[in-house]
């Protein structure tokens, strides 16, 4: 693999695994061929360590075949650095453990099924709370824990090189991690019944919001700018921390897939009785095929693959749209990308907003 995860060698062995052809997997992302689990497991645990050390042993990985079914794989991983400290490539070696992964499912299998008969209706209840409990408490906790240590460090620790470069990779971890225990999080409420939960305010001021949200985008990405336009009169009756995060990712996607040669161009205005955000990009036009699944979760297009994360952002979304009762379209031409979010507006007393 190159530095960001694309795949530039594999050999036929791992292609026939996977009913592929060794042409066509150079090119493509790591993540293509990779589980759910085996994702959140690179990004959070094998990457930084890789970093670190340079190598990682034994490390537990699912291939996912054409046909969507999943291979249980033990994983080495090894960088390879120059002289100058440059990381050229990774090697991952993989090796079949059907047999031994496959004993340890069916044992777990046999329990849940097992469970499932006697209670299954009240299980799946508890089971749903638990897990968003966990994910919304049991794992933020720790999390602010390790991110207000390294802070501390920072603060009054005069610290090596060695140890700046291992303190870094600590906060870089715990940032990554803790997004994607928000987007799961938001895909546990969005897929196990509930929905999104909204903290409404009938007079929103989504003004300062939006203008954060582009700040926070312009700082990440300065190679690529962003023309943003925003005309809101009145309030809107919406939880803007929600708003906030589908502009984000609706930004990060653009920024992400779009040309650099020109601008993202961001809008949002109120018209019609309706508050209406969009967010276009000039490159390349996204198949119609792939167009008919932008939303669902894990989905990432096959012409431009993101290298980061877990094909969580439009669905997060679609889904944000679905909880203000507003809705979520995309067009896609050769000459521009456009995404359009579209809600009932509820007006108050608030002073008219432009930027």
């Amino acid at each position: 693999m190159s530095p960001d995860g694309t795949i530039v060698r594999v050999n036929r062995t791992l292609a026939e695994w996977i009913g592929s052809d060794t042409q066509d997997l150079h090119g493509q992302s790591i993540h293509d061929i990779l589980g759910f689990g085996g994702r959140i497991a690179l990004e959070t645990h094998i990457a930084p360590l890789l970093r670190m050390q340079g190598h990682v042993h034994e490390i537990a990985l699912d291939l996912v075949t054409a046909k969507g079914d999943k291979i249980p794989t033990i994983a080495n991983a090894a960088e390879k650095r120059g002289s100058d400290g440059k990381h050229h490539f990774t090697r991952l070696t993989m090796f079949k453990a059907v047999d031994r992964r496959t004993y340890e499912r069916s044992l777990l299998e046999a329990q849940l099924r097992a469970e499932a008969e006697s209670k299954a209706q009240q299980e799946a209840a508890v089971v749903r709370e638990q897990f968003i409990a966990v994910l919304g408490h049991d794992l933020r906790n720790p999390l602010a824990a390790i991110a207000a240590g390294g802070r501390m460090l920072r603060r009054s620790e005069e610290l090596s090189e060695r140890g700046e470069l291992v303190l870094s990779e600590i906060e870089m971890s715990v940032e990554r991690a803790s997004a994607l225990v928000d987007d799961t999080l938001d895909l546990a409420r969005g897929t196990l019944g509930g929905g999104l939960v909204l903290e409404r305010d009938p007079e929103a001021n989504l003004l300062p919001v939006l203008e954060q949200v582009i700040a926070e985008i312009r700082a990440i990405s300065p190679e690529q700018p962003v023309d943003a336009i925003i005309e809101i009169e009145g309030s809107v009756s919406c939880d803007r921390r929600r708003i906030a995060q589908l502009a984000s990712n609706l930004l990060s996607n653009a920024v992400t897939h779009g040309s650099i040669e020109q601008p993202v161009r961001f809008e949002a205005r109120t018209e019609n009785s309706e508050f209406v955000l969009s967010v276009s990009n000039a490159g390349e036009a996204i198949p119609q095929k792939a167009l008919d699944r932008l939303f669902q979760p894990f989905f990432r297009a096959e012409t431009r693959p993101s290298r980061n994360g877990l094909g969580l952002g439009l669905f997060i979304v679609s889904e944000v749209a679905k909880a203000h009762d507003g809705t979520i379209d995309v067009s896609s031409t050769d000459r521009e990308t456009r995404f359009t979010f579209r809600m009932p507006l509820t007006n108050g007393p608030m002073d008219a907003a432009a930027s």
